[in-house]
């Protein structure tokens, strides 16, 4: 049975289809900034659900954006700061293994609310995220609810839901991931490739004192990562060839923490398991257009990236925050939100560095994940220049951290 807030045949000026963390942030905001929000969500009143053990990084950026959605305060006793970012290049180097680092000082701030981000728990997130939603003003939340078709014109889109019900809307944000069925209806393409490997995910105990320090050694195989959480535990993730990280998952606890010692315990000290892990295939896509008539795509819906610098779930926060510009910008010169020429701001802003961070990670994948002989010098002196030319690291620090002065307001 649906949950709403208001008639759900109202006419409301933005539609959003996917209730995940971009979903709901994006459909708070726009109800904080006085537009009517019809959310659906495909999530039953009850489900039956598993332990989520992903854990987010959200950078700074990010973190402003989530903390105009007022769910910051909620987070305060799961979260961790993010104090510091590590890369390590493994295998073997003549003069010891090259590496780059990041901290607070690079972006001038110390620690807590000026960390360079936050690691917050999944589960934790989508429920606080849920709290603000249900208790928000103007938000019609339609649960249980699944997208069928949509047909748009000059004065709106009209969408229809698996139970036929249809209700109108001036803009149609596709927030439904990776194999949007909005974007399908929409007819827009998609680009990208598997990487034919899979990431083992964990949270683990860790001998050793993180201090917030988020690590990651690259490896023939693929990149290693511990990601800090509370206590002296980490959300790890290891990138293994296709169907290794599948058959890892189902080894008893005793098996899968004498394999990932075996193989890590030098660089990250002595794991012992904190709950059950899980796996996923490792993909790429990136969505030809952003926008569509009447439509824009955002989160995963628009770009799956390569998630090794946990850039994935921010890129979808930089869109939220830029369609609120976008839409509040529009208001306050008379325009209408969801034409065409509106949205094409939305799409030059986010286009290039949606695919330009895609194109990254995928570059950074492929010249690290191996043990090429030629590439590993070239790639030992960029990590060292990048670590030891000041400017460049502070540069690359801001960027990661989602700190420039080019951000969506909300982010600044």
């Amino acid at each position: 049975m649906a949950e709403t807030h208001a008639d759900p045949l109202q006419d409301c000026d933005l539609a959003i289809v996917g209730a995940g963390p971009v979903g709901t942030s994006l459909g708070i905001l726009a109800a904080r900034a006085g537009f009517s929000v019809t959310l659906i969500d495909a999530r039953l009143e009850n489900p039956v659900t598993t332990r989520d053990t992903r854990t987010f990084a959200i950078v700074r950026g990010s973190w402003r954006l989530l903390g105009a959605t007022g769910v910051t305060g909620e987070l305060a006793d799961v979260i961790t700061p993010l104090n510091g970012l590590e890369a390590e290049d493994g295998g073997t180097h003549w003069f010891g293994a090259p590496h780059v680092a990041f901290s607070n000082d690079d972006l001038g701030g110390g620690t807590g609310k000026d960390a360079l981000g936050q690691m917050v728990p999944a589960a934790a997130l989508q429920a606080a995220l849920d709290r603000q939603t249900a208790a928000a003003q103007g938000l019609t939340w339609l649960k249980g609810a699944r997208f069928s078709g949509m047909e748009t014109g000059p004065a709106g889109a009209v969408i229809t839901l698996e139970n036929g019900q249809t209700l109108r809307a001036g803009l149609v944000a596709a927030c439904d991931g990776l194999h949007s069925p909005v974007r399908t209806a929409l007819g827009i393409r998609t680009e990208g490739r598997s990487y034919g490997k899979s990431v083992f995910a964990a949270d683990v105990t860790l001998e050793r004192p993180h201090h917030g320090i988020a690590r990651q050694l690259f490896t023939p195989e693929g990149p290693f990562a511990t990601l800090p959480l509370p206590g002296n535990r980490a959300n790890l993730a290891w990138y293994m060839k296709g169907g290794a990280a599948e058959a890892l998952v189902k080894q008893p606890k005793a098996a899968i923490e004498a394999e990932l010692n075996a193989r890590f315990a030098r660089f990250a000290g002595e794991m012992h398991l904190d709950g059950p892990p899980l796996s996923y295939p490792l993909v790429m896509q990136v969505a030809l257009a952003m926008t569509g008539p009447r439509t824009a795509l955002l989160g995963d819906a628009a770009h799956r990236i390569n998630p090794l610098a946990g850039q994935g779930l921010n890129l979808g926060f930089k869109d939220v925050g830029a369609l609120i510009d976008v839409m509040t910008e529009a208001r306050a010169a008379g325009l209408d939100p969801g034409s065409d020429t509106v949205l094409s701001r939305y799409q030059q802003w986010r286009r290039f560095d949606s695919y330009a961070t895609a194109m990254s990670m995928d570059l950074i994948d492929r010249t690290f994940s191996n043990d090429n002989p030629v590439l590993k010098p070239l790639r030992g002196i960029a990590l060292t220049v990048a670590n030891r030319v000041g400017p460049l690291r502070r540069a690359m620090a801001r960027q990661a951290s989602a700190a420039q002065a080019t951000m969506p307001s909300l982010m600044r």
